[in-house]
């Protein structure tokens, strides 16, 4: 028996029982297409990674995600005109048939208390919250009119995430390890970390109706940054190596007798965690870095934080980790905005700017798409004392490197900051950009399930090229 490969091949399978085949349906039967996290030049199970459609600009992403709604007021996008109606009623016609998640639509407007300069030789707007990275905008791709289509915080955290609002679908990095693999077969395509008010639980990491394979593997502070990565005590490293051996000669067994293509993945996520025993202790000691880089990143290896997982991520692009993927919490300012942005920002602003640095000085700049997002930005009106609502019609991306035009500002919002009147870019088209810079059409990078031939970008997306160098 054959299946069709949504990349245009066809992979040989040993035949199914019909049993096998009445069970596989659904998630078994489009797990044929899999293929390798190894790569597209090393070989899983006698497949290999489809890899890029066509000539990539980048090779691996990092991705900063500010959970919460970044304010886009406070940090990218200056609004004289908002700062001088400070206190004065929202206009009528900027909020007819708008709905937020909190506020009344008829509320204060609220003008940012911070300044902000031109910087650098392109002029690009930063505020003073961000005195590190205003001094990299060279370097900077700014879009400000991104659009997203929920003010709730799970179906657009999801969206961002999956290209829908509803749970389910795969995760941007799970489909990136399933187009591309990873380049060292002995770290995961996909890692995910989290600081601040994050929490290990994610919907920015399933894999969805992909192999399994392809979830991100999340990595914490501590001594342990993967669960179960050391032996239990009494167990040599001779002994797991005996003790898997001995479950993949029966996984391979009832794969023969079955022909059920999750057993391959799960002997191989057995080979990976065997090899990620090895790996990953000295991939995150951050004790062997020069002590100027750890004052540059203002990390400090022994309490985590996120100027180490930044840290960290420069250290996994370096070693072929495809994507990582970084969460931070703390960043749904409903009240006390001038108050606890300004700590999120002195968290962020010196370890993002100093990963810039970092990976262009060791010549990974070019190849790693870096991105700073959140699920949504914050409305112009007033909540509370000194707050924001979440607001899905504009907010901004900050991002670097990976084949963008470097020094550019993308979009515009009106003057109040509501609405997006110059370049519109939904979260389906920012998809669409960041699989195009990595070699991917987000048309073709498909996956069968239920009937029908999946993607990232749903049914929409457009590649951005003006963002493209």
């Amino acid at each position: 028996m054959s299946m069709f490969n949504p990349y245009g091949g066809i992979f040989g399978q040993p035949a199914l029982s019909r049993r096998a085949a009445l069970s596989t349906m659904g998630m078994g039967l489009g797990s044929i297409a899999m293929q390798s996290i190894l790569g597209k030049s090393k070989p899983f199970l006698g497949k290999v990674a489809p890899g890029p459609h066509f000539a990539p600009k980048a090779k691996n992403v990092i991705l900063l995600f500010s959970s919460g709604g970044v304010s886009q007021l406070e940090l990218f996008d200056r609004k004289p005109v908002l700062v001088r109606n400070n206190g004065k009623m929202v206009p009528d016609h900027l909020i007819k048939g708008q709905r937020f998640a909190f506020i009344n639509p008829k509320s204060k407007l609220l003008g940012t208390p911070y300044s902000f300069q031109r910087y650098g030789d392109c002029g690009m707007e930063f505020s003073e919250l961000l005195p590190h990275l205003s001094k990299l905008v060279d370097k900077t791709t700014l879009v400000r009119s991104m659009q997203t289509d929920n003010v709730n915080h799970t179906p657009a955290q999801v969206m961002m995430a999956t290209g829908v609002e509803r749970p389910g679908r795969p995760s941007m990095g799970a489909w990136v390890s399933y187009g591309l693999g990873t380049e060292n077969s002995d770290l995961p395509a996909f890692v995910d970390m989290y600081s601040g008010k994050s929490q290990s639980r994610s919907p920015l990491k399933p894999a969805g109706f992909l192999p399994s394979v392809h979830q991100a593997v999340s990595f914490r502070s501590g001594k342990d940054p993967v669960y179960y990565l050391s032996n239990p005590s009494g167990m040599s490293t001779d002994d797991r190596r005996a003790t898997i051996d001995t479950i993949n000669q029966l996984n391979h067994k009832r794969f023969d007798l079955l022909g059920d293509p999750q057993i391959l993945t799960r002997i191989e996520q057995y080979e990976m965690a065997f090899r990620m025993q090895r790996s990953i202790p000295d991939l995150v000691d951050l004790k062997g870095e020069p002590e100027k880089t750890l004052t540059d990143y203002g990390a400090d290896p022994s309490k985590p934080s996120l100027a180490n997982n930044l840290l960290m991520a420069r250290r996994m692009v370096e070693r072929g980790v495809r994507f990582v993927q970084l969460r931070d919490g703390g960043w749904d300012h409903h009240n006390k905005l001038f108050k606890e942005l300004p700590q999120k920002c002195k968290e962020l602003d010196q370890p993002l700017a100093a990963l810039v640095r970092d990976l262009e000085e060791r010549g990974l700049l070019d190849e790693t798409l870096v991105i700073w997002a959140g699920e949504f930005g914050r409305t112009p009106m007033l909540q509370g004392g000194d707050g924001r609502d979440h607001h899905k019609e504009a907010f901004s991306v900050w991002m670097a490197g990976g084949g963008l035009k470097p020094g550019l500002t993308y979009g515009a919002t009106d003057e109040l900051g509501f609405k997006v009147t110059e370049n519109p870019v939904h979260v389906h088209d920012l998809h669409a950009t960041i699989l195009h810079l990595l070699g991917l059409d987000h048309e073709r990078l498909v996956f069968p399930f239920g009937g029908l031939d999946l993607r990232l970008t749903d049914l929409h997306g457009k590649v951005v090229s003006d963002l493209i160098a």
